[in-house]
């Protein structure tokens, strides 16, 4: 499959990643954190979803098993709502649409779920990037970042997608990590300006701000990157 992503300007085809299983040894009813500072939790829709604001309220927004790239739809859930015989009700998550970083809540029964030990910070100021494992510091990296007309959105997000373009020569390089992040200037882009990480084919660009939003990778670094960051991975982008 074939997709425009807009806001960094290539073709790319779909390439999925996966989660491993999540099991719950003991549990208790009511509000209960997802994961840990070194574990994220991902879900992926079954075969549609909705978001509520609150549990029993109007649905606000709703998703297909996948999403308008043909990527499946993946979530990063923030907690869990539990029922007395402790079985998952609904899930609290971070959904990738426009505000940045809005979150709803979502049927347990509409989605599977998954860990993800892998943890993205991207620093603008220093035009850094830090992959993180099980809590420990994998690689740092230095990227290019966005322009100070097109700057890259800071805040707490996930990936959402993974993407391979349909030649490893254009301004993506060989892959792109989508996230839940969107241009707050790129409006009028198709998509609304969606936020990636990838390579390039301009490696002179890393270490500047000149970028349209996304994170530019050197195209060696970002093949060692997309191989451990599946959907759901947290991606923290601050100043």
């Amino acid at each position: 499959m074939l997709l425009l992503l807009a806001g960094c300007g290539a073709t790319a085809r779909q390439a999925a990643g996966t989660v491993s299983p999540i099991d719950v040894p003991g549990c208790r009813a009511g509000v209960v954190r997802a994961g840990s500072p070194n574990v994220a939790v991902a879900a992926v829709v079954r075969s549609s979803a909705r978001a509520y604001r609150r549990p029993g309220a109007r649905p606000f927004a709703h998703f297909g098993r996948r999403n308008v790239n043909g990527f499946p739809t993946f979530f990063r859930v923030l907690s869990t709502v539990r029922g007395p015989d402790c079985a998952p009700r609904w899930f609290r998550v971070q959904l990738p649409i426009k505000p940045n970083g809005v979150t709803g809540y979502i049927r347990a029964r509409a989605v599977e779920t998954g860990r993800v030990h892998s943890r993205v910070v991207v620093d603008i100021s220093a035009k850094r990037l830090t992959l993180f494992r099980r809590g420990r510091r994998v690689f740092s990296t230095r990227v290019a970042v966005g322009s100070p007309a097109t700057p890259t959105p800071t805040g707490r997000y996930y990936v959402n997608q993974r993407l391979i373009p349909s030649t490893p020569y254009g301004p993506f390089g060989p892959a792109a990590i989508g996230i839940s992040a969107y241009s707050t200037v790129l409006t009028g882009w198709t998509q609304g300006g969606p936020i990636a990480i990838h390579g390039t084919n301009e490696p002179w660009s890393i270490g500047h701000a000149v970028s349209n939003g996304c994170i530019r990778l050197l195209n060696p670094v970002l093949r060692r990157l997309f191989k451990v960051t599946p959907a759901g991975t947290p991606v923290v982008i601050r100043d």
